[in-house]
C-alpha cells in the first residue's frame, strides 16, 4: 500500500465512525417521537435476538407516541418486555394487537443523563477516530524505514492525516454540541 492508499483508507475509516457515531446519536430519545431510538431493541425472537424493525411495523401517529403493530400477534409479549428493559425510560402499552408507546417529557434529570451519555458515545468516537490516525501514521512510519517513502512525503502524509483526524472530531464535536442543545430545549 502507498501513501496515498493509506490516507484514503484512513479517511474512509474515519467517516465510518463519524457516520456511525450520527446514527448512534439518533437512539438518544430527546421527548419528541422518533422511530431512530428504537434502533437498539432486540426482541426475543424464538430464541434469537432479532430487531424491533423485523418483528413490527413502526409508525409515529402523532408527535409524542410510537406504534408497534406486530407482524405475528404471539410476540407482543416479547417486544413489550424488550422496550421496557431498553434503558429508554418507555413504559409500552398494548391492547393485544399494537402495542403503543408513549414518549414521556424529559425530566431534567433524565436530561443530564442522556447529556452524559452523548458526551461518553462522543469520546467513544473520537477515540477510534484517533486509533484509526495512529495506525496510518506508524504505517507511513514504516513506508519511510523501508526507503519506500521519502521524508518530506512522509511528513507531508502525516500533516494531511492529522488534519483529516482535526475535521472528524471537530465534526463529533459539533454532532455533540447540536444533540446537547436538543436534549436540554425544554
Amino acid at each position: 500500500m502507498n501513501e496515498r492508499e493509506l490516507r484514503v483508507d484512513a479517511e474512509r475509516r474515519m467517516d465510518a465512525s463519524v457516520d456511525d457515531f450520527k446514527q448512534r446519536l439518533g437512539t438518544v430519545r430527546t421527548g419528541r417521537a422518533s422511530l431512530a431510538i428504537l434502533d437498539g431493541i432486540h426482541v426475543d425472537y424464538y430464541g434469537t435476538a432479532t430487531p424491533i424493525q423485523q418483528v413490527a411495523k413502526l409508525s409515529i401517529p402523532e408527535p409524542t407516541m410510537i406504534v408497534a403493530q406486530p407482524f405475528d400477534t404471539s410476540t407482543i409479549g416479547a417486544i413489550d418486555r424488550a422496550i421496557r428493559v431498553g434503558d429508554l425510560g418507555l413504559n409500552p402499552s398494548s391492547d393485544g394487537k399494537v402495542i403503543r408507546i408513549p414518549i414521556p417529557p424529559l425530566t431534567e434529570e433524565r436530561r443530564k443523563q442522556f447529556v452524559k451519555k452523548v458526551h461518553g458515545m462522543a469520546e467513544e468516537a473520537k477515540t477510534a477516530v484517533r486509533q484509526i490516525r495512529r495506525d496510518a501514521n506508524e504505517a507511513i512510519k514504516s513506508l519511510e524505514k523501508q526507503s519506500a517513502l521519502s521524508e518530506d512525503d512522509s511528513r507531508r502524509a502525516l500533516t494531511e492525516i492529522q488534519s483529516a483526524t482535526d475535521q472528524r472530531t471537530d465534526e463529533i464535536d459539533r454532532l455533540s454540541k447540536n444533540k446537547e442543545q436538543e436534549l436540554l430545549e425544554v
